[in-house]
């Protein structure tokens, strides 16, 4: 059988309760097991086990290399049901002094943020199948501004993305 989907990521931080309040406040997530240097957090509304794993290495840590000096992970992507919750999200993460960039791939409305330890993730929204065109799809090898006024007056603040992309229909 194939592989189906990501359950869920580790990381590891300097400060694993720094950590742990960071995404409770950015997105959301509930710790949903904790022991000594490590946290377990589970996504609003999600059915995993936990979606992201939290491993504590101390204050000492240097910043990962990844992409500068040597390979590694770039960035983790989650995803939101509407452009509402982008937008949400999008004004969660400024006030935090989180976001570093957002974009429109055509198909994917996404925002960048780093964490307190600088590691990236994104947060985006996917058109729907049933709203997907061949302009749209064409769309996807240029990279432009994300406009989320435009993109709700387009797509609308409450449909929910990803059906049938990366949700079934």
């Amino acid at each position: 059988m194939p592989v189906q989907r990501l359950n869920h990521a580790v990381l590891y931080v300097r400060d694993v309760e720094r950590s742990v309040a960071f995404y409770r406040e950015a997105l959301g997530f509930e710790v949903v097991m904790g022991m000594q240097g490590a946290a377990f957090l589970q996504a609003p509304d999600s059915s995993n086990d936990h979606d992201l794993g939290l491993f504590q290495i101390g204050e000492h840590a240097a910043p990962s290399p990844a992409g500068r000096t040597s390979v590694g992970l770039y960035h983790l992507a989650w995803e939101v049901d509407t452009l509402a919750e982008l937008e949400r999200v999008q004004a969660k993460l400024a006030e935090l002094g989180a976001l570093v960039g957002s974009s429109d791939h055509s198909t994917t409305k996404a925002l960048y943020a780093r964490d307190p330890d600088g590691l990236e993730f994104e947060v985006s929204w996917l058109v729907p199948a049933t709203l997907l065109t061949e302009e749209i799809i064409a769309g996807r090898a240029a990279i432009r501004p994300l406009d989320l006024n435009a993109d709700k007056q387009r797509y609308g603040a409450q449909t929910r993305g990803g059906v049938g992309v990366s949700t079934p229909a």
